[in-house]
Parts: structure tokens; C-alpha cells; sequence
């Protein structure tokens, strides 16, 4: 499993898998190629044999980053590229001098915050009805 920057010509696939994992929220075609012009974001993804198995996207502002998204395809779930995509961004941040990494995951998504904890987060405040479908949120930081 290679983790790598994100291409442009890697957007087209990125985005769908953004449909496929996140059908009401998903980042569109535009939004992943705007990353491109904004200084600040990172893109990585998880690439085997080609294929790309999962990726995730973090903004920097001075020492905090906003980790905007991860996903991965469903054979690759349970797999551990979610787990490499979080800690490659997280490497990421540390080398840009960032000292807390912020995430928001849904209420009802055990499975991500699962990892989340398992690698350091921990859990800060609800944000309640944050998702358009009227969902909360947790904000969940993790201090490098």
C-alpha cells in the first residue's frame, strides 16, 4: 500500500468515492479541484496497485489542522488504510509545525471514531444538528 498526494487526474475517482461514501455531504468534482489552488490543504491517498483505496483531505491555519475528510472504498474497509491515510495527514501537520489536529465525525458513526480514539483523539464538544440531515457531530482533537 503506497500512501501519496493526491493529482489532479486522481480527482475524477476521488469524487466518486466521496458520492459512494458520503451520498448527502459529498465534496463535488469542483470542490476537490479547488484544493489544488488552496495553499494550505493537503490531499493523501492510499493507493494499491493502482487503485485507489481510500483518501483524506486536512486544512492547515497556523499550528491547528482541520482534517475535512477520509474515506475509503468498501473492499478496503477493516483493512487498515483508513488507520494510514489519518496518520499519514497527522505526520503531515506535525511537519508543518501543527500542535492539535481537529476532526468532526457523526454521532452514529462508531466505526470511525473507533480509530479515531484508537489513535489518539479524544472527544471535545457535540455540535448538535451539524449535518444537513440534522445529525450531530463530534469534534475530536488530537495534540501532537
Amino acid at each position: 500500500m503506497l500512501i501519496r498526494a493526491w493529482k489532479y487526474e486522481d480527482i475524477l475517482r476521488i469524487s466518486e468515492i466521496e458520492k459512494e461514501c458520503f451520498p448527502a455531504e459529498a465534496w463535488s468534482f469542483r470542490m476537490l479541484a479547488s484544493s489544488f489552488e488552496t495553499e494550505n490543504f493537503t490531499g493523501l491517498l492510499a493507493e494499491d496497485d493502482g487503485e485507489i483505496a481510500g483518501y483524506g483531505g486536512m486544512t492547515v491555519a497556523a499550528d491547528s489542522a482541520d482534517i475535512a475528510n477520509i474515506a475509503v472504498t468498501e473492499p478496503y474497509r477493516n483493512s487498515g488504510v483508513g488507520t494510514s491515510v489519518l496518520n499519514a495527514l497527522c505526520d503531515a501537520a506535525e511537519k508543518s509545525g501543527v500542535k492539535k489536529v481537529f476532526l468532526e465525525v457523526r454521532v452514529s458513526n462508531a466505526a470511525a471514531m473507533s480509530i479515531y480514539l484508537k489513535n489518539g483523539f479524544k472527544g471535545v464538544y457535540a455540535r448538535t444538528r451539524y449535518y444537513p440531515d440534522g445529525e450531530d457531530c463530534l469534534v475530536m482533537v488530537r495534540e501532537l
